[in-house]
């Protein structure tokens, strides 16, 4: 697979091409900003494009606004947005915007090699994977949401999980379920959302988008992300 990498920290940068070339892959640019980023996805032609949040010269937003101008650009280019903390902002950003697949995780998940390159080949083969963190905080914010209100403790527990990118025999597993049950719980969730289940990966982020644009987000309440 052809990978882009746009991420200002050298050390994370380098780490990140030594780990996925020793993996089998190819590393085709690895950018410290989003100057030349554009050009560099014409050229290179990625098969995925990580990114991190903050990238020069403000560290604020870049990386978010890169993701969302290739979205546009290069809508069915995979992505995967690395970030130090959770920002539930950010991710909705990218979950509401409409493209290819998406992957968001926390940068501590790097640490794990194994499960960081499964994600990053899940993604680009169509998957939506993203952080535990970022799925908690999303349905915990949106948790006045009528609809939410709606889905049994099961049910958000296998929608959760629906949003980390697993499938539905890996579900079945790890809540000691069967097969068929898991595929009853996730018609139900739909249904009880208004969402199609036959939609594939589409239905996490609908899902998802869904929740956070219901502006039932209680204004009191602080963000608990901060930065990923």
């Amino acid at each position: 697979m052809r990978i882009l990498i746009c991420e200002d920290s050298v050390l994370l940068r380098e780490g990140l091409v030594r780990l996925l070339e020793d993996s089998g892959h190819e590393v085709v640019a690895a950018l410290a900003d989003t100057a030349g980023l554009v050009d560099a996805v014409r050229e290179s032609t990625p098969d995925l494009c990580i990114l991190d949040v903050r990238l020069p010269p403000t560290f604020t937003d870049e990386g978010i606004r890169a993701a969302l101008a290739l979205r546009v650009s290069h809508p069915s280019l995979p992505l995967l947005v690395l970030s130090q903390y959770v920002e539930e902002r950010y991710a909705s950003d990218l979950i509401a915007a409409q493209g290819g697949p998406l992957g968001y995780l926390l940068k501590d998940r790097v640490a794990d090699v194994t499960e960081f390159v499964e994600s990053v080949e899940r993604i680009a083969a169509g998957a939506t994977v993203l952080d535990p963190e970022v799925v908690a905080q999303l349905l915990t914010r949106r948790n006045r949401d009528e609809r939410m209100l709606r889905l049994t403790e099961r049910e958000r527990t296998v929608l959760a999980l629906l949003a980390e990118g697993k499938s539905n025999n890996s579900i079945a597993g790890m809540l000691f379920l069967s097969e068929a049950s898991v595929e009853k719980h996730i018609t139900s969730i739909f249904q009880k959302l208004g969402f199609d289940p036959e939609d594939g990966n589409r239905r996490v982020l609908a899902a998802l988008a869904h929740i956070e644009n219901s502006g039932f987000a209680d204004p009191n309440t602080t963000n608990q992300g901060g930065l990923s």
